[in-house]
Parts: C-alpha cells; sequence; structure tokens
C-alpha cells in the first residue's frame, strides 16, 4: 500500500448517504477520502442561478432543441430546467441500455453533493408497516431490523438536518423530531375539515420537508431559515434545506480529517483473498483517465443503488466470480422504485377574498389509509397521496373594455386544489440491473443495463388510487373535477433501491442489519441498494438514518479490531 494513498476510511459517493458517513467518520477522528465521480460544487460559490430573475435567462428559461436532445431523459424530471440543468447530467455522455418495451428513467446528477443538490426534500420514517411488510405478506424477504432500531437515528439525524413537520399521531406515519410546519393555506385548510369529518382514517397534514422553517441561535451552524423562493433546484445560498454541500459536508471539513476528489470514479472494489477483505479501491480520474488505487481499512459504497452494485459487479474474484459479496447471487436483483403519474385536479368555490404570500417549497399530504391495521384489498402495500391548492394567476388575455377590463385583470382566479399519488412497487427478482463488461464508456466502465417493469399488484392499486382522488376530490366539495393516469415509467420517481438488500440470512441477501456485507465484514453499502421493501414514502430520511447508524457500528467494530 501507499501510504500517501492510504486512509481509515474510503467513502464512495458524496451525496446523501456519502456526506453523513463523512461527518460521522470525520467526528470521530478517522482520516476520511471521499471519493465523488463528478465535479467539484462548493455551496454557494458554484450555484450560478441561485439568485438569476427569469428574464436573465435565455429564451425565456425554455430549453433549446440542442439542449432537450443532449437531456432527453433529464429533462423528464419536474425541475429540469435552464435554471438546474448544470446539475444533471448530459443523457448522451452518460448513456445506459434497457429493453424498449420496458424503459427506465435514470436521474443523475454528478457532482458534489450528488442528488442531495435535487431532491424533493421530502423526510418521512419508515414505520413497523414497512418494516414487517414482507415477513406479514410473504413476499420477498423480511426485514433484519424493525422501528424501534432505528427510531433514535431518525431522531439523530432530524436534528441535525431540520425536518419541518407537524405532530399529528398516525402511527403508520411517525412523528419525528420536528420544526415548525409550512402552514397550509385557506383552500387546503377547508380540503382539510371536509376530508377528515368525512373519513375517520384519513387526514391531510402538511408535509414533511428538510427545511429549516426556525433555527435557535447557533443550532445549524451555517445555515439560516427558509426564504420561501420555491428555487431548491438552483443550490439554496441559504442553506435553508439539506444538502450534502450545505450541511455534512461543512461539518466534515471542519473536523480536517476530510479529504474530498473530485473527478474520481471508482471502477471497482480491491478484494485481497490472502487477507480476504476489501482493502482499497480502483479510481479512473475522469479529466486524466488515469488509475489510481486507495487503501483503508474501512470501505463505505454510497454512490446510489445502481452505481453502487455496479461497482461490486464490476469487482469480480475467483472467488466471487459473480461479482463482489455476491455469494447470495442476489445482487443487483430486487430492483425497486415507487410508481406514480395517478392524480386528479377540481377547483373550490368561495375564498376570493383569501390570497397567500410567498412559493412555499412544500405540499400537503393525505398519509397511507389503505392496508394498514388489515389486508382490505385486492392489492398488497398501499400508497400515500400529494398535493396542494393555490389560486390561479392574473389573467391578462380577457376579454373586456374599460373600467370593467381594468377591474378584472386585477383580480386572481378561482382556487384549484390537486393530488397525486407516491405508491409501493412489491421486490421482484426479475427487476435487475446488470453491466456489459464487452460494452464499455469512454472512461472504461461497463455499460449498465436495467431492465425493471410493474405487474398486476401495482396496476391494480393504480385503479384504487384514481377512483380514490376522485371521491376524495369530491368529498372536498371541488368542481370540475379532472383525473389522469399516465403509463407509469421505472425511475420516475427518482427512488430506485433495493439491489443489494439487506437481511439475516447471507444465503439470500447481501447485507447485514449494520448495512455490512456478509461475505466481506469491512464493506458497507448505505445507500438504496439496502432496501428491503420500498414503503411507498421517500426514503431518503431512511438512507441517513441507516448511515448514521452503520458508521456508529463500523467504529464501534475496528475499536474492537474485528474489521
Amino acid at each position: 500500500m501507499s501510504r500517501s494513498n492510504t486512509y481509515d476510511v474510503i467513502i464512495v459517493g458524496s451525496g446523501m448517504t456519502g456526506g453523513w458517513a463523512a461527518k460521522e467518520f470525520t467526528e470521530k477522528g478517522l482520516a476520511t477520502l471521499v471519493l465523488e465521480r463528478g465535479r467539484e460544487v462548493k455551496h454557494i460559490k458554484d450555484y450560478p442561478t441561485a439568485n438569476k430573475a427569469p428574464w436573465e435567462f435565455e429564451h425565456r428559461g425554455y430549453l433549446t432543441k440542442e439542449e432537450k436532445e443532449q437531456y432527453f431523459i433529464q429533462r423528464n424530471k419536474y425541475n429540469f430546467d435552464p435554471s438546474s440543468k448544470h446539475f444533471f447530467v448530459n443523457d448522451k455522455e452518460h448513456t445506459y441500455d434497457y429493453p424498449k418495451e420496458k424503459p427506465f428513467w435514470w436521474f443523475r446528477g454528478y457532482q458534489t453533493g450528488g442528488r442531495s443538490l435535487l431532491w424533493g426534500r421530502g423526510a418521512y420514517r419508515y414505520s413497523d408497516l414497512e418494516f414487517e411488510a414482507n415477513l406479514r405478506d410473504g413476499v420477498g424477504i423480511d426485514w433484519p431490523i424493525r422501528y424501534k432500531d432505528i427510531a433514535p437515528w431518525y431522531d439523530y439525524v432530524e436534528r441535525f438536518i431540520g425536518v419541518a413537520g407537524s405532530i399529528e399521531n398516525i402511527w403508520q406515519f411517525p412523528d419525528g423530531e420536528f420544526l415548525p410546519p409550512f402552514e397550509m393555506n385557506y383552500a387546503e385548510k377547508v380540503v382539510k375539515e371536509r376530508i377528515e369529518a368525512h373519513y375517520p382514517d384519513r387526514k391531510l397534514v402538511p408535509n414533511r420537508v428538510a427545511h429549516i422553517t426556525k433555527a435557535k441561535p447557533g443550532q445549524f451552524k451555517g445555515r439560516s431559515e427558509c426564504q420561501s423562493r420555491n428555487m431548491c433546484h438552483r443550490g439554496c445560498p441559504y442553506g435553508a434545506y439539506f444538502s450534502s454541500n450545505s450541511s455534512t459536508l461543512p461539518a466534515a471539513y471542519e473536523t480536517g480529517n476530510l479529504t474530498l476528489l473530485s473527478h474520481a470514479l471508482v471502477e471497482s472494489v480491491i478484494y485481497d483473498e490472502n487477507q480476504d477483505k476489501a482493502v482499497g479501491v480502483r479510481v479512473i480520474d475522469t479529466q486524466s483517465n488515469q488509475t489510481t488505487e486507495y487503501f483503508a481499512r474501512v470501505i463505505f459504497l454510497c454512490a446510489s443503488s445502481l452505481i453502487s452494485t455496479a461497482i461490486l459487479l464490476n469487482s469480480k474474484t475467483p472467488r466471487f466470480s459473480g461479482g463482489l459479496a455476491n455469494s447470495s447471487g442476489v445482487l443487483g436483483h430486487y430492483l425497486m422504485d415507487h410508481h406514480g403519474g395517478v392524480g386528479g385536479s377540481g377547483m373550490l368555490s368561495g375564498g376570493e377574498d383569501r390570497i397567500y404570500k410567498g412559493y412555499r417549497p412544500a405540499m400537503v399530504a393525505i398519509p397511507r389509509f389503505r392496508n394498514v391495521n388489515r389486508q382490505e384489498m385486492d392489492y398488497l402495500r398501499g400508497y400515500g397521496l400529494w398535493g396542494g391548492a393555490y389560486r390561479q394567476g392574473l389573467n391578462p388575455s380577457q376579454i373586456g373594455i374599460g373600467a370593467g377590463l381594468k377591474q378584472k385583470l386585477t383580480q386572481y382566479g378561482p382556487w384549484k386544489m390537486s393530488l397525486a399519488c407516491q405508491a409501493e412497487t412489491l421486490p421482484y427478482y426479475e427487476n435487475r440491473v446488470e453491466i456489459d463488461e464487452n460494452n464499455k464508456d469512454k472512461w472504461g466502465f461497463p455499460m449498465l443495463k436495467i431492465t425493471a417493469g410493474y405487474r398486476e399488484n401495482e396496476l391494480l392499486m393504480r385503479k384504487d388510487i384514481k377512483q380514490q382522488i376522485g371521491e376524495i376530490l369530491e368529498v372536498a366539495g371541488l368542481r370540475d373535477i379532472n383525473l389522469y393516469d399516465s403509463k407509469p415509467i421505472f425511475g420516475n420517481t427518482i427512488h430506485e433501491m433495493g439491489t443489494a438488500r439487506m437481511g439475516r440470512d447471507p444465503k439470500t441477501s447481501v447485507l447485514n442489519s449494520y448495512n455490512q456485507c456478509h461475505d466481506i465484514p469491512n464493506l458497507f453499502i448505505t445507500d438504496g441498494s439496502c432496501m428491503v421493501s420500498s414503503g411507498n414514502a421517500s426514503p431518503s430520511l431512511t438512507y441517513m438514518a441507516l448511515t448514521a447508524r452503520a458508521c456508529n457500528y463500523a467504529v464501534d467494530q475496528m475499536k474492537k479490531g474485528e474489521i
């Protein structure tokens, strides 16, 4: 080993989980190397569009034909536009493969912070409704943990990142360590009252988001309260929403124990047959194409579900011919993503004298209400609904003349309320990611092939979702209700997970209950790869809590000399 290239810990990826791992290890005094395959992005300094006015963008903020061709997948994401495209990969430069009949949209951000700069900020705890689901339904394998195991780590993460939310006492939607929620507007409050008066098992609540809404002096160092600009996808100069760039990485840098290398594509993990452990990683510099090896006592893969799994698949050895740490044969399988694209909207009568201010970067939610206390439907699991209300804007294209027209031009349109779903997908062995060793990109990394689709359970659920959204909007007293159901596309909710799942049995899982590889004890994976089932809510908070927990365990094992 080269001493100059040797650290206590190597972390692959600087995003949601990589940032947390960096914070935890450096604060515990360990020399830590973080490897980021993309460019360096520094908080505030490298947010070039954060304060741009609409008229400062070329083409009035519309994409050019060339941009649409270069970002033919990325542009399908709701927050992709000329103000944020520099945080997304160019699809023509970063290709992958999938069957034509089963499209997969892979949204990526290769830079410091990864997709933590681009996420929707939904921060939800999973409950035992999720952690017991597979065992209860006889699907997949059982989670090796329960809510009580991770609850203290949810507390720990929430206190550090700042999560706005309300205490609701809904057991399947656990409460947390919350800052004040974003206030619901007039129409949402009316809809809430009507829904909850009609349904004994449903609540409309303020969404739980990783935003600082109120901070005591010194509580969130270097970060300040949300300004309700709703321009988060440009990078927040206030550090109001959680990202690695504004939060965990600065904390890690402050210790003096962090080294972060950009343009560092991890090609494989180096496994020593004699020592029977991972000893380092092989890295390609994406600017020079030079290969360098780095070594450490412990390695954490935090590069995202598909990339971490691809790295292991590309790290074959005589012992692990199907991919490193893959004695179970399940590595790359059981890929999951939520499904959406079902929703509806309607108009609310009244409230013409009410308006709101600001651009609140949050919605409202109706937590899961199907198959909660018993199996009641012809499908397994369930879904949550998210949405919001707003007043339609000023309309300058009205017919009229004189004083009457001038008066109409100053009046907002009616209130509109929308709801859409985020629903659970079951783990299926056939949904998978593979690598093509005979087809490599310009840096020498194998092409990924992603095969994933939805099945009868998800399709049955979607029928119920559409029917229930229509019913809820009617119960809320809305008029001119419009429902939609678009074809679900895997990857569209940006929650790919499950390709190196946790479990108790090394024969059916890659990781144990502490995200530690069964086969290689000094190798950990704490990104979405580890998930055993998907639940229906954003998994990001769970990733972070599992990472902090795994780091604590790894340090303890290092002190004991076990790894």
